[in-house]
């Protein structure tokens, strides 16, 4: 076999794996953080009330757009912490602050988030509400 060939495998592989180790940290997340579950069931609901009040395709792609950008933040946030953990058990002050401000960021997006939908569903809320 040539060697780029085998070149071009081990690349393939390394590919492949990085989806692997990707959706490992998914499940990760997913089976030790709270925070990530509640998104995921906001997540959900805010679905099922986009797919009863028929919203447009530019506000499904604005709502995807802020789900998966909170359960990104979220994710990062948990490796933030994680990493924290490791370097330091002991209370640290710039620690404590790494912390904060990664759950800060997941904070600002989730406020921004809520109001960017409040914005897309009460108009249709209130048209349905008042007939």
């Amino acid at each position: 076999m040539s060697m780029d060939l085998k070149e071009t495998k081990s690349r393939w592989k390394r590919f492949i794996y990085s989806f692997k180790y990707a959706f490992g940290g998914i499940w990760t997340v997913w089976k030790g953080e709270q925070n990530f579950k509640v998104h995921l069931f906001a997540a959900v609901l805010v679905c099922v009330i986009g797919f009863v009040l028929s919203i447009s395709p530019v506000e499904w792609s604005i709502l995807l757009l802020l789900i998966f950008g909170i359960l990104a933040l979220e994710t990062m946030n948990t490796a933030i912490e994680k990493t924290v953990d490791l370097i330091t058990s002991d209370y640290q002050p710039l620690a404590k602050v790494a912390k904060d401000l990664a759950a800060g960021s997941v904070l600002i997006f989730s406020i921004a988030a809520i109001i960017i939908g409040a914005i897309i569903f009460v108009p249709k809320l209130i048209e349905i509400i008042i007939g």
